[in-house]
């Protein structure tokens, strides 16, 4: 057997693929502003990574049967990948924000408190990376599109 013919690992792989390119017209059809690096990004509508995981979960349902243990632990990682999107990641975003806003505001208070602005920049600040996790209905939307994309491919698979 081919890793090809894998095929929970294909509509895992698939439903990445699919779920990070939809978010560019997604985002533009919400926002009017097209961006095209969201396809290579974290965060956003829908989840990736949900899309993956019940893609893969679906694949081993679909191949094993509901009653596997193979299908049983692909669900338990699924439910904590999912959880851990909205739960942890999330905030880690939030918190750049945060953080991204103070550095922002004490550079403008020493830039005008020392008038630094005629200084050169030694440093170049780095903003920390702000959109990491998910929203629920994004996660909600990546695994709605993980488990439909399993559905659709299985047929061309058996």
């Amino acid at each position: 057997m081919t890793v090809f013919q894998n095929f929970p690992l294909v509509v895992a792989l698939f439903a990445i693929l699919f779920a990070q390119g939809v978010k560019v017209p997604i985002h533009f059809i919400a926002t009017h502003e097209f961006k095209p690096g969201l396809a290579f990004s974290t965060g956003g509508m829908p989840s990736s990574h949900s899309a993956a995981v019940t893609a893969v979960t679906t694949g081993v349902g679909i191949e094993h049967g509901l009653t596997s243990g193979i299908f049983a632990i692909s669900c338990i990682f699924s439910i904590i990948i999912m959880f851990d999107a909205t739960g942890i990641r999330r905030q880690a975003g939030e918190q750049a924000i945060v953080l991204n806003m103070l550095v922002k505001d004490f550079q403008y208070f020493i830039d005008e408190a020392k008038v630094w602005n005629k200084k050169k920049q030694y440093e170049r600040k780095q903003e920390l990376k702000e959109l990491l996790g998910h929203q629920p209905i994004e996660v909600f939307f990546g695994g709605l599109t993980g488990i439909l994309l399993a559905f659709l491919m299985h047929p061309i698979f058996s």
